[in-house]
């Protein structure tokens, strides 16, 4: 056991503990059991005898020895070295060389060898917390208000704005119960300051957030206020933003002042956005001047895209061009901080660096890279459209200077984006032909432009109904991209315009597969359907455009077309219900309802919608006549009186509204008025036969003298009539007969209008030609509201069908749903304060 222990040299005094924290395999606890001499010392007293040591030379002299009683006594063995097991006043001295073997200074004489201390028992058990003490429960409720806290910034996250203000007024709550127990526990230096703040701050932005201003201002400035609170002054730009949207610009900007004065200069990216906060704001109040100092300020200090955009509105609303211009060119310069593209290009074959680039190519990174890409592209067009017509003498002038600039810049390829708005520009103004001379422009430039123009002028001359150029441009377009849903949508529409629907179809097809969310080719789809009779495919195209656009009127419109084409009423009516809460004053579409209605036999309820559209637009012929006729027939002549004497005015030349009024003042009684109606229809139409009738009846009736003037003149015109009957007869007849002449000799009877004569030089009664005027649609409603104008009582007197010629007027509403032309591709451009961003090279020019 004891081989390897080693008595130090006395003349070594410096390496008298040398070598004890060496570590030896002897003293290895763990092979205690498998050590041999061990156990033979443990099951015998050899442990407790002293060992006989060899004698080592110069070790012999005595030198004290310290026991654990300070005893100085110098004592050594028959060996001549120290007895380090020697006992003393009945006291053990332990063994300084092996104390890791279980002896200790407390150990008497004749104890047991215990190395491992299993005679100690075992471990008392922990000392049990006490729930009830004070420092305890704080603990808890300290615990509880920052979960609280952090539960109510998770229900802000998620938009439970309701949630989070509740979490955070609860944690209020529960943070002061905390700080009136600590006080009465501990001294006031030990309450938690940083739980206090953040409980405080957290219930001023719910407050906010949930538009309670007042409140959140008052907290805030409870926050403010206390001066225990670091940094707290920073604070007061979120009470400027609170006052900058209650539009208290004057508090804003004190606000503002007063948090850029509290905050180090050494925090410079947040004296910048103060900056800016104090800029706008001094925009919304219109003073300019100073607006410009504060952007001037942060473009000299560190210019950004939206201080740079700011200023190029702030010298625009003072009108001073050179000023623009230098803004301008800032704005250019300020640099996008973010890599090229081409590291996202592989450089060679190796697996491991592709792998890299296709997991690196669409993370969030990149995604924040296209974002602020796409942001600078935006501010950038916005404000060359917006200085381009102001900087020059003409617009065409300053787009070509901010053309230059932008080709000078890193965002070159904007130079072609703004040619074509230029010619957007030039459409705008009227101008078709510069904006046609500018997109031929780029007839010769790379596909991607070249394709966009040529969509352009597809689309301008589709709209001009010069088709046969807008296919050429179509084409163009096409073979340029074949990707390009907007000129597969123009060509598709070009083919439509000549009929050929089922290659027309084709083309929308290809515009979806290509994109899916071309919503213009899909209705598109749906027209082609429509005039292909294919009603139920028709239908499925609509109704999937209605599952994207959910209040487009067009679709609803469309649907409830279908059905009604479907002979199927009710849920025409139901769609149509849909499309008058869209737009509840199309009057086309609340006279669709009363005659679905009419049709079913519902008097009241298409009467409610006819009255409607009229009331919206009074000056529908049809509606005019369908109220009209629906109080003639229940009896309320006087209230038709209305509606008759306003189609009078919309037709002066139709006859049979003005003796319709007539009609009613005598249906009414009012004879007198009725006879002065008849009359002054004489007067403006005399060749009248009805109002002649009419005029001898009443004049009889009442025992005028008149009545034998008006007798002859009826006489005369009946007699006049007649005979010119007998002319239309007797030409049919020569008509007939020269046909049929023409039809045995073989075509050689041809009738030349021209001379009126025949081939063979003789002189034929000419044809008798008839004009329609009409679609079959139009036909077919007008003569139903003249039959049901002639089926009213006393419809078997003359002057109720003293006209056979058809209502020739229809109204169409240009913004209305009922519109079936196909949809082109275009877009709305940037037009207002949003400014849109969308690439030009995919949309067509505006309608």
């Amino acid at each position: 056991m004891m081989q390897n222990v080693h008595l130090a040299p006395e003349t070594d005094e410096d390496d008298l503990y040398s070598g004890y924290n060496d570590y030896n395999p002897t003293y290895d606890t763990e092979e205690l059991e498998n050590d041999t001499a061990f156990q033979q010392a443990v099951r015998t007293s050899h442990g407790r005898r002293p060992p006989i040591t060899a004698k080592i030379p110069n070790t012999a002299a005595t030198r004290p020895i310290a026991t654990g009683y300070g005893s100085k006594t110098s004592l050594t063995s028959s060996l001549g070295r120290p007895m380090t097991g020697a006992i003393q006043d009945g006291v053990a001295r332990p063994m300084t060389a092996v104390r890791a073997a279980g002896f200790t200074k407390a150990a008497l004489r004749g104890s047991a060898f215990d190395p491992l201390g299993q005679s100690r028992g075992p471990a008392p058990p922990l000392e049990a917390k006490n729930e009830d003490s004070p420092e305890e429960k704080i603990r808890q409720l300290e615990k509880k208000v920052n979960e609280l806290v952090e539960e109510s910034c998770i229900a802000n996250s998620c938009g439970d704005l309701k949630l989070a203000l509740e979490k955070a007024k609860d944690a209020g709550r529960k943070e002061r119960v905390l700080v009136r127990q600590r006080e009465q526990v501990t001294t006031p230096e030990n309450i938690n300051l940083d739980l206090t703040y953040s409980v405080l701050f957290n219930l001023a932005s719910q407050y906010s957030a949930n538009e309670m201003y007042a409140e959140a201002l008052n907290t805030y400035q409870v926050i403010v206020k206390n001066k225990m609170f670091s940094n707290a002054g920073r604070l007061k730009v979120n009470m400027g933003n609170i006052y900058l949207k209650q539009r208290n610009y004057s508090k804003a900007i004190k606000f503002y002042r007063m948090a850029l004065d509290q905050i180090p200069s050494v925090h410079k990216e947040m004296r910048i956005k103060i900056m800016q906060n104090i800029g706008v704001t001094f925009i919304k109040t219109g003073q300019y001047s100073d607006a410009i100092n504060s952007f001037e300020h942060i473009m000299s200090m560190a210019p950004n895209l939206k201080a740079g955009f700011n200023l190029i509105l702030s010298y625009f609303a003072v009108g001073d061009r050179e000023k623009m211009k230098k803004a301008f060119q800032k704005l250019i310069a300020v640099p996008l901080e973010i890599d090229e593209d081409d590291k996202y290009i592989s450089p060679s074959d190796d697996p491991h660096t592709n792998l890299v680039i296709e997991a690196i190519k669409n993370d969030h990174l990149r995604q924040m890279e296209r974002e602020r890409k796409a942001m600078a592209e935006k501010y950038i067009m916005t404000a060359a459209k917006l200085i381009a017509p102001v900087i020059e003498t003409s617009f065409a002038i300053g787009y070509d200077w901010c053309v230059e600039v932008v080709k000078a810049s890193q965002y070159v390829e904007l130079a072609n984006d703004l040619e074509i708005n230029k010619a957007i520009t030039y459409l705008r103004q009227k101008d078709f032909n510069q904006a046609v001379e500018t997109l031929k422009m780029f007839e010769k430039k790379d596909s991607r432009v070249k394709s966009a123009a040529a969509t352009n002028l597809s689309f301008l001359y589709y709209l001009e109904n010069e088709f046969t150029q807008a296919n050429s441009y179509a084409d163009l377009a096409v073979n340029s991209d074949r990707y390009n849903p907007s000129a597969l949508t123009n060509k598709g529409n070009t083919v439509f315009a000549n009929g050929d629907y089922e290659k027309a179809a084709e083309f929308y097809k290809e515009a979806l597969r290509n994109d899916s969310s071309c919503t213009e080719a899909l209705y598109n789809i749906g027209l082609t359907y429509k005039k292909l009779n294919r009603l139920d495919e028709a239908l499925d195209c609509f109704l999937k455009l209605h599952a994207i656009l959910r209040n487009s009127a067009q679709v609803l419109y469309q649907i409830a077309n279908v059905y009604e084409i479907m002979e199927d009423p009710n849920q025409s009516i139901e769609w149509l219900m849909q499309l008058i809460s869209v737009v509840p004053t199309d009057s086309r579409a609340l006279s669709k309802l009363g005659e679905l209605y009419d049709n079913e036999g519902d008097k009241s309820q298409a009467f409610q919608y006819y009255y409607e559209s009229y009331r919206y637009f009074p000056s529908n012929i049809e509606v005019i006549e369908w109220l009209g006729a629906y109080y003639i027939d229940t009896q309320f002549c006087e209230k038709a009186i209305k509606y008759f004497e306003r189609a009078a005015l919309i037709q002066p030349t139709q006859v049979k509204w003005q003796l319709m009024v007539a009609s009613c003042y005598r249906r009414s009684g009012n004879y007198q008025k009725a006879l002065d109606t008849y009359k002054e229809i004489h007067r403006k139409f005399p060749e009248n036969v009805e109002c002649l009738r009419f005029l001898v009846r009443l004049c009889t009736d009442i025992g005028l003298k008149e009545v034998q003037e008006y007798a002859t003149k009826l006489k005369r015109l009946e007699k006049m009539k007649e005979i010119r009957e007998q002319r239309i007869k007797s030409g049919r007849d020569i008509s007939g007969s020269a046909r049929s002449k023409r039809e045995g000799s073989s075509g050689s009877g041809t009738y030349d209008l021209r001379t009126g004569r025949d081939l063979k030089g003789h002189q034929v009664q000419p044809p008798h030609f008839t004009d329609s005027g009409q679609n079959s649609s139009s036909s077919s409603k007008g003569e139903r509201l003249s039959v049901k104008l002639r089926s009213l009582p006393g419809t078997n007197e003359p002057y109720e069908s003293s006209s056979n010629k058809e209502i020739d007027a229809s109204y169409v509403d240009p913004l209305g749903p009922q519109t079936e032309r196909p949809k082109t591709a275009a877009k709305k451009r940037i037009e207002d304060d949003d400014f849109a961003d969308e690439e030009l090279g995919d949309d067509l020019l505006p309608e």
